[in-house]
């Protein structure tokens, strides 16, 4: 069967990618600018055999998607800013737990309620630091509708690959897009699945290191023995607090990101190379970026876009590249800064300038070329 073009929202897309990738549960709540992914989720896993279940809150819908992954189904759930606050002690929990697992952001207005219904990029510093304590997490950002749909299934792939949760982040406006996409036949879509554990019951460690440091599950009914605990705990997975042991299982779980980034890491770049400026920006300000730069560029100004795909583990070696020969590197973002943050930490806060906004309005493509011109010209 061949590729096919349909004219998509960005939830609707979300919704189908998570199905193609192989996501046969869902758990959520409804919340704007979000709620499409459930709504679709709901007609759509019917039809795969996949169950959707509406929960009381956030909390127990996290609880949930942990639970149907340890179970053995892949698993994901869809929300947006007070609702991604309350997942945040389930959210380290799977992290733990090495449950590999999806959770959908819709980022709209805050703090607190804020501003349902409107755009904003300020869960960039939630997404990576929510949990309490040093915990892995993986992040991806896309921009458009067709990258909502690839980016989902990736997401799924390498929470599958490396037990991990997964945390695909986008703002409302890409959100509720509605862009051609390209659709891959089923046979096209590539999927992963968890290394399952083989063997006896005896010799099974359900937290043992491995060559990838990913250990591999059990599957339900294998007759597997499993401990699952949000303690720290041995390979075994019964608790532990002997510092060397302690230390020893937390960083195999943090470096299994980390030595694992080939793999991870995803950048989109746009004249780059001989940039004098440089942009650096995700979402709906990335592609304002993309059109200031090529109006710059006509100008004779010489700006590049590097656009983070993966967001965290943060981009910190495609940054340090494209920043070398810039005499400034721009980020604008629909917060008070919060990416600014880690360019300034890279390549320093004298060369790093900002633009931002928190008023519940896309940054322009006008914006970002009259702040470029300015900083030109000084």
């Amino acid at each position: 069967m061949s590729a096919s073009h349909r004219s998509l929202h960005g939830n609707q897309a979300c919704a189908l990618g998570a199905i193609a990738a192989g996501c046969r549960f869902f758990a959520g709540y409804p919340i704007t600018p979000s709620s499409e992914v459930a709504e679709h989720m709901s007609r759509e896993l019917p039809r795969v055999d996949g169950v959707f279940i509406q929960m009381e809150d956030e909390i127990a819908s996290l609880a949930a998607v942990v639970g149907a992954s340890l179970g053995g189904s892949k698993s994901m759930t869809a929300t947006s800013g007070p609702g991604f606050s309350l997942m945040q002690e389930n959210l380290g929990y799977a992290a733990m737990t090495e449950t590999p697992c999806v959770i959908i952001n819709v980022m709209r207005g805050g703090p607190s309620t804020g501003m349902p219904t409107r755009p904003a990029q300020g869960d960039v510093m939630q997404a990576r630091w929510g949990s309490h304590g040093d915990h892995p997490i993986i992040v991806f950002s896309p921009a458009s509708v067709e990258e909502i749909y690839t980016e989902t299934i990736r997401a799924f792939n390498l929470a599958e690959e490396f037990r991990s949760p997964v945390i695909v982040l986008y703002d409302e406006i890409v959100a509720h897009l509605t862009e051609t996409v390209k659709l891959p036949s089923k046979e096209q879509v590539e999927t992963a699945n968890r290394k399952w554990a083989d063997g006896t019951e005896e010799n099974y460690l359900p937290y043992a290191d491995a060559d990838d440091l990913v250990p591999v599950m059990s599957r339900p009914g294998d007759g597997h023995r499993v401990h699952v605990t949000g303690l720290t705990h041995l390979p075994d997975g019964f608790p532990t607090q002997k510092p060397d042991l302690a230390d020893k299982a937390l960083k195999r779980i943090l470096d299994k990101i980390e030595v694992n980034r080939a793999r991870i890491d995803k950048v989109e770049r746009f004249e780059t190379d001989d940039a004098d400026i440089l942009i650096v920006a995700i979402g709906i300000a990335a592609r304002a970026a993309r059109r200031a730069a090529q109006t710059l560029r006509k100008e004779g100004l010489k700006v590049g876009l590097l656009r983070p795909v993966t967001l965290w583990p943060f981009p910190e070696e495609a940054v340090r590249k494209a920043a070398e020969k810039a005499r400034l590197v721009l980020v604008p973002e629909m917060n008070m800064g919060q990416m600014a943050l880690e360019i300034e930490r890279l390549v320093g806060a004298a060369k790093t300038a900002r633009l931002n906004r928190i008023d519940g309005e896309p940054i322009t493509p006008d914006e970002i070329a009259a702040r470029i011109r300015e900083l030109a010209a000084k």
